[in-house]
C-alpha cells in the first residue's frame, strides 16, 4: 500500500527558482503528488512545525529561515515514501549528501538545505495535517 510524506521546498529553493527543478527530479524518482501549495509561514507557524527541535541551538534561525519567504509543501505518496524521499534528498549537509540526490544538487548550506522530508510515518502524517486539510489532498 502506498504511504505519504510530506515535502516542503524551503525558501532559499523557491527564491533561486528552481522549485520547477526540484518538483521534477520528485516525479521522475516516482512520487505522485497529492498535494501542493505555495505558502509563506509566519515565524509563529513556523516554530510551531518545528517545535520538536526548539531546545537545539539551531532553532532560532530555523524559524527565522523558514518564515523568510514561500515555501512549497507537497504530500507525495508512493510505497516506502519516507523512506525512499529521505534517500532522495540527501544528508543535509549538502557537502556530505550523494552524488544526484536533491541537496547535492540544491542546496546551498547545512542551513540553506532546499527541502525538508519527514523523517518517520508517524511525523509525516503529523506534518501532512499541519499543512493540508484531508479534503485537500487528491487520490
Amino acid at each position: 500500500m502506498a504511504e505519504r510524506t510530506l515535502a516542503i521546498i524551503k525558501p532559499d529553493a523557491v527564491a533561486a527558482g528552481v522549485a520547477g527543478e526540484i518538483i521534477a527530479h520528485i516525479q521522475r524518482a516516482g512520487f505522485r503528488i497529492v498535494g501542493m501549495k505555495l505558502v509563506r509561514m509566519s515565524a509563529d507557524q513556523a516554530g510551531a512545525f518545528y517545535a520538536v527541535h526548539r531546545e537545539r541551538p539551531f532553532y532560532a534561525e530555523l524559524v527565522r529561515f523558514m518564515s523568510s519567504g514561500p515555501v512549497i509543501p507537497m504530500v507525495l505518496e508512493k510505497d516506502n515514501a519516507v523512506a525512499d524521499f529521505r534517500t532522495l534528498i540527501g544528508a543535509t549537509d549538502p557537502a556530505e549528501a550523494a552524488e544526484g540526490t536533491i541537496r547535492k544538487r540544491f542546496a546551498r548550506s547545512k542551513g540553506e538545505n532546499a527541502i525538508h522530508g519527514s523523517d518517520s510515518p508517524e511525523n509525516a502524517r503529523a506534518e501532512i495535517a499541519f499543512f493540508f486539510a484531508e479534503s485537500e489532498l487528491v487520490g
